[in-house]
């Protein structure tokens, strides 16, 4: 089963004698309890969506999936330190994140964690029939537990250059029309950050530590153009104006030959025309930023 799958079959306990059923019934071996209160046939949840459609039987209407649980559900890459902190186990799964617009009405379970946001015009969309916040509204939830670079990386994640999940004019809309949220403050810095048609969270990092280093902040995915006008390359990123390109090589390019070759080739074509290029590894944007700074500060100082 996968997270798309949803169990065909879920019941209330309490609404179990209108099916026919005995609370014996219910404790039998082929009935498991995803939370408490509700009964699926046993193996039927796997996977965070099948655990979100059951606990949807006992949730206030007006409550919506959030946080981390929206970005699993829209298949929107969670942040690294929220991923690691939220992470679930075998014996104890990871918990639900669920708003609701009052707070007398947040679920008080052990298995879910309830938010409560009170602005008028809370945005919601479904996805497979689950009531999910829309990734505009995920993001600025996010906020108050993210630092400004992670929100950035985040806003990149949901207006990917392929299969973008919100643009960032919806973002900026929603921004423009919520007051008093905490992170509100950190997410006014972070959207002016966010770019357009990225295709990595590390290349977001990249680019991240360099405007952070007070460089100039590269164009992401801009076609490298030769003397007569003819496409050489789309760069990850780029000082056109210098002919600088930044490349990201993650271990795709180390275990795929195919990739390889076309990024050799690539970056022949680049050289011939006159441009330096600028090899990054996670080395760089995670252990040694201090390294990468220096390369691009000396490349712009040529």
């Amino acid at each position: 089963m996968t997270n798309l799958d949803l169990p065909s079959i879920v019941l209330r306990s309490r609404d179990a004698e209108s099916h026919g059923l005995t609370r014996h019934d219910l404790g039998r071996p082929w009935w498991e309890a995803p939370t408490r209160g509700v009964r699926v046939p046993t193996g039927s949840v796997d996977g965070v969506a099948a655990r979100c459609r059951a606990a949807l039987e006992i949730l206030p209407s007006s409550a919506a999936f959030s946080h981390v649980t929206a970005l699993r559900l829209l298949g929107i890459e969670v942040p690294w330190r929220l991923d690691r902190d939220s992470a679930g186990t075998d014996e104890l799964p990871e918990r639900l994140h669920v708003v609701v617009p009052r707070r007398d009405v947040r679920p008080q379970r052990g298995d879910i964690v309830a938010h409560t946001c009170i602005q008028p015009a809370l945005e919601v969309c479904t996805w497979h029939g689950l009531p999910v916040t829309t990734p505009a509204q995920t993001w600025l939830h996010l906020s108050h537990g993210l630092s400004v670079t992670e929100l950035v990386v985040l806003g990149d994640s949901m207006t990917r250059r392929k299969n973008a999940a919100t643009t960032t004019e919806r973002m900026r809309e929603l921004l423009a029309a919520t007051h008093k949220m905490r992170g509100i403050v950190r997410a006014r810095a972070a959207i002016e950050h966010v770019v357009t048609g990225t295709d990595s969270s590390m290349e977001s990092r990249t680019r991240m530590i360099l405007v952070g280093a007070g460089l100039p902040c590269p164009q992401v995915n801009v076609p490298a153009i030769d003397s007569s006008g003819a496409f050489l390359a789309m760069p990850d990123m780029s000082y056109p104006a210098l002919r600088i390109a930044i490349e990201y090589d993650g271990d795709v390019h180390r275990t795929d030959p195919g990739t390889w070759r076309r990024d050799v080739e690539r970056r022949q074509r680049l050289e011939e025309a006159g441009w330096l290029i600028i090899t990054v590894t996670a080395d760089d944007v995670i252990r040694h930023p201090e390294r990468l700074i220096r390369r691009v500060r000396a490349a712009l100082a040529r």
